[in-house]
């Protein structure tokens, strides 16, 4: 009898452990959709650019619905229900939520039990007011002469609209960086080609909410894409200062690491010609063409004043490197190992390889494929 009741007492408390553990391991939705009995909601993933359905649930007599999802450690998701095209919750969920959602069919709702997702309704929101206002007031310039006091005052008016909705952005994300719904803010646009986060020191704050959100979150899928996206934002800037500082000179300057890690920029190369050749050492045309071609060249006209500054676009640089080593080539050899990533492909208008470019005092000629015989030919007349 005593065995008897310990399995009992053993099965029960497995099963609780058992539910307690999936309860921990999901976030559950009970959900009431009115006007929309016997219906159906739609359940979607935010998948980093696009919504993933996950499920269609239907809904009882009374509009009631309920939907469980697993969610893994550390990465919680966004979620986003609809009832046929209208959106009618956005939900940020993460282990152990339990939340109540309650909704209309054009879209209103309010949700109990999860901070953040109160969060991103909040947030929503304040960019649907924002966008539906400056829709308003741009729409105010339909008919009237660009140059006319009216238009000038509604431009002026649209300028401190976006401005004010940007510095509130910068607010809200500060305010909260250690929260997820700072994804959907920095990814905010006006239209596909004007992002509310547009300028180049934007980069500062994507980097920053990285940093903030992979101390927590470092498994998420959100804050990886969030990742990608602030590195290109920071190459960019990090380009614009180049570029910024390039102004004084007629050429983009180039400072990428030799094979020892030595950085050698361009413009400290001073000799009478310098030869900037973009090539890569994947490509087994190209390195014969550095024997072939550009190293009986480089012996015939060092001594005159030639010099190579040769750009390697490989994302393996231990490879560069050996090619490097192995071909014993004895003018500037410099790769950041970034490939088709790298500054210089966007600084010198990359779309192929090999491309070269002569520099003579600060006169930069060339940007194509050179043949032996047309390559010897214009290094003679430089000379």
């Amino acid at each position: 009898m005593k065995n008897f009741r310990f399995s009992v007492l053993f099965i029960a408390a497995a099963a609780a452990s058992a539910a307690f553990t999936s309860c921990c391991h999901s976030a559950r939705i009970e959900g009431t959709l009115s006007d929309a009995p016997g219906s159906e909601v739609v359940v979607k993933l935010l998948d980093i650019n696009n919504y993933k359905i996950l499920d269609t649930v239907d809904t009882d007599k009374d509009g009631g619905y309920y939907y469980k999802t697993e969610i893994a450690k550390g990465q919680p998701e966004f979620i986003y229900l609809f009832y046929k095209d209208t959106k009618i919750a956005s939900l940020l969920l993460d282990r152990g939520d339990n939340v109540k959602v309650t909704s209309d069919t054009l879209g209103s709702y309010s949700v109990e039990g999860s901070e953040e997702s109160n969060k991103l309704q909040e947030v929503e929101k304040d960019y649907s007011d924002f966008m539906d206002k400056f829709a308003a007031t741009s729409s105010m310039l339909s008919g009237l002469d660009p140059s006319s006091d009216e238009a000038k005052s509604v431009q002026k008016d649209l300028s401190k609209q976006y401005i004010d909705y940007y510095r509130s952005r910068i607010r809200y994300i500060i305010q909260n960086s250690h929260s997820m719904t700072c994804i959907p803010v920095l990814y905010q646009s006006i239209n596909e080609n004007f992002p509310v986060f547009s300028q180049q020191t934007d980069a500062i704050h994507f980097n920053n909410i990285t940093d903030s959100l992979s101390a927590i979150y470092p498994k998420s899928e959100y804050v990886k894409a969030l990742r990608k996206e602030a590195e290109r934002r920071g190459k960019l800037l990090n380009m614009g200062i180049r570029l910024k500082d390039a102004e004084q000179l007629s050429y983009p300057d180039l400072t990428l690491p030799d094979i020892n890690g030595n950085k050698v920029s361009l413009s400290e190369v001073k000799s009478k010609v310098v030869m900037i050749q973009f090539w890569s050492a994947s490509d087994p045309s190209e390195k014969m063409y550095n024997l072939d071609v550009i190293k009986p060249l480089y012996d015939k006209y060092h001594d005159k004043g030639l010099e190579i500054y040769q750009v390697g676009i490989d994302s393996d640089k231990g490879l560069w490197a050996s090619v490097v080593k192995n071909q014993e080539l004895p003018w500037i050899n410099v790769c950041d190992g970034l490939g088709n990533q790298s500054p210089a492909v966007t600084l010198y208008n990359l779309s192929k390889l090999p491309v070269t470019y002569f520099l003579k005092g600060d006169n930069l000629t060339g940007g194509k494929t050179e043949t032996g015989k047309s390559l010897e030919k214009t290094l003679a007349g430089l000379f």
